[in-house]
């Protein structure tokens, strides 16, 4: 079975609105969320404060450029690892 992550060519954008004091918060929030999904590469990359909270945009990425594609590695490489 193929697992879905290792077909993403980039990274995964997540957007929300955080009900939250500050941008500074919504943008800790988000952070906290991601690596609580178990996404180690994060960053944020839209935060604007409006009211209640903060719209928020969250990217973890899968694969950064130059990275050994895991969907062009043949499969008799990828057992291997």
């Amino acid at each position: 079975m193929v697992e879905p992550l290792e077909q993403v060519m980039d990274a995964l954008d997540i957007e929300t609105f955080l009900v939250c004091d500050n941008e500074n918060q919504g943008r800790n929030l988000m952070l906290a969320l991601l690596k609580k999904w178990g996404l180690s590469d994060t960053d944020v990359v839209f935060a604007q404060h409006m009211g209640p909270g903060v719209r928020v945009r969250g990217r973890a990425y899968i694969h950064r450029p130059a990275d050994k594609y895991s969907w062009i590695v043949p499969e008799s490489e990828q057992e291997q690892r």
